[in-house]
């Protein structure tokens, strides 16, 4: 579970809500008609704008916000330094068997190359193009959202619209003025709530994710390379420890 979301959630909406209960009537703040304009509108545009098996797959698409498993670029570089030792003591082959266990499809795709006997830059081409298509997955997930962020606002500033045109075609009639005028403020505050406290930080969150994924994948592809040039274990490891931050850098030599 990734405290930051659920915290950043609570945090942002609990204040409004305390805010608005301070301020009176909580009650003035709740209208159906509203609602309806800027959550269904914003919806039946979103499956207009997308197809229907993205939009359906939102579900999926929204745990990777709230459920993370944070890389550990350690461990993955701790794991291919292994692998190098091996391949040096053992040959290429003996990576055959020590690579069963890996948990990591990609990596385990790419230790298998490598034994395959496939060169370098085959390798590369193969595994880049699947880097390629875990970056458009998730792009398509993180834009779903941004257009959530995106139709949100608009569908209430439509909403207003449609609260002022009822408010001046009932200014003859006083008692009809407030609902009008409910309207036609609350879709802006709807539309703005929801945009820019949800869909939009969700959007980014994804974002993040997807670069913590690409960033791991590319630091197992470089460990790979290198497995299959032959190269020495401490080189490798330092070529790893150019993906992650100085003071998570632990080496196995010293």
């Amino acid at each position: 579970m990734d405290i930051a979301t659920i915290i950043g959630i609570l945090a942002a909406f609990g204040l409004m809500i305390g805010a608005l209960f301070t301020g009176g009537n909580m009650g003035a703040f709740v209208n159906i008609p509203s609602l309806l304009i800027v959550v269904g509108g914003t919806f039946g545009i979103i499956f207009i704008n997308w197809p229907l098996k993205n939009v359906l797959a939102i579900g999926s698409v929204i745990k990777h916000a709230f459920i993370t498993h944070p890389p550990d670029l350690q461990g993955l570089t701790s794991r291919l330094v292994e692998y190098a030792n091996k391949a040096r003591k053992e040959g290429i082959l003996a990576l055959e068997s020590a690579s069963e266990g890996e948990t990591d499809t990609f990596l385990q795709k790419g230790i298998q190359m490598a034994v395959d006997g496939l060169e370098p830059a085959v390798i590369q081409s193969l595994l880049d193009k699947e880097i390629e298509k875990i970056e458009s997955r998730h792009k398509a997930g993180a834009d779903l959202f941004q257009a959530f962020g995106t139709f949100a606002p608009a569908m209430g500033l439509i909403g207003t619209l449609i609260g002022l045109v009822q408010m001046l075609q009932s200014m003859d009639d006083p008692s009809s003025i407030g609902p009008a005028m409910a309207v036609a403020l609350l879709t802006t505050f709807y539309g703005a709530v929801l945009a820019n406290m949800l869909f939009l930080p969700i959007a980014g969150k994804l974002r993040a994710r997807s670069e913590e994924e690409v960033t791991s994948k590319e630091l197992m592809l470089e460990g790979i390379l290198s497995i299959s040039a032959g190269d020495n274990p401490r080189i490798l490891e330092t070529k790893l420890h150019a993906f992650m931050e100085p003071k998570m850098r632990q080496s196995q030599f010293t």
